[in-house]
């Protein structure tokens, strides 16, 4: 079975589970930290984050080594995915309310053109950019599942959380969980 088979019978799969784990959220669930997580949000175990080396559709590369020191949002997506194109906007609202330099926002679209992409992000959110894994294989090293999955790498690079399913980020809980991860401003 070729590559792009097995991803596309990954993510079919993946997408089957994303409903069923939305149903179950973990509201109320405590971080290491004692904090009450959001719906959907997930502790992990700190293992450090995979790989990540793309370009944007500007041919600028990204390497997640490069933000160390911060946190960052590691979003999997594709244009084709409806929780994905219901999501996209709430990212954008959540990364101008926060805008704040201690959290980096990194897209990775999954597999698709960068006209496709730059097409659905002039509509959705106009005001981010996106990592292209054509081949795929930075989400396959990954492994999140299905689509969309945010991973939330902690400064020294390690995984700290993770999102299955879309998310109502400029939501109040949502907010305020990524601001106590950030802790208050220097």
């Amino acid at each position: 079975m070729s590559l792009r088979a097995r991803q596309a019978a990954r993510w079919v799969f993946g997408l089957a589970l994303v409903p069923l784990l939305g149903l179950a959220p973990v509201a109320g669930a405590a971080s290491r930290g004692g904090a009450e997580l959001p719906p959907g949000i997930l502790a992990l175990d700190g293992r450090a984050a995979p790989a990540l080396a793309l370009a944007d559709m500007d041919g600028h590369r990204f390497e997640l080594r490069q933000a160390r020191g911060r946190w960052v949002f590691v979003h999997f997506w594709a244009s084709w995915c409806g929780p994905c194109r219901r999501e996209m906007p709430a990212i954008q609202r959540m990364a101008h309310r926060l805008d704040d330099p201690r959290l980096r926002i990194v897209l990775v679209n999954v597999s698709e053109s960068a006209d496709t992409v730059f097409t659905f992000l002039g509509v959705s959110a106009p005001d981010l950019s996106a990592l292209l894994d054509r081949d795929g294989r930075v989400t396959e090293r990954w492994e999140p599942r299905g689509l969309p999955a945010t991973f939330l790498v902690d400064p020294r690079g390690r995984l700290r959380y993770q999102a299955l399913g879309g998310r109502a980020w400029d939501r109040p809980a949502y907010l305020g969980f990524l601001r106590r991860l950030l802790g208050p401003r220097p």
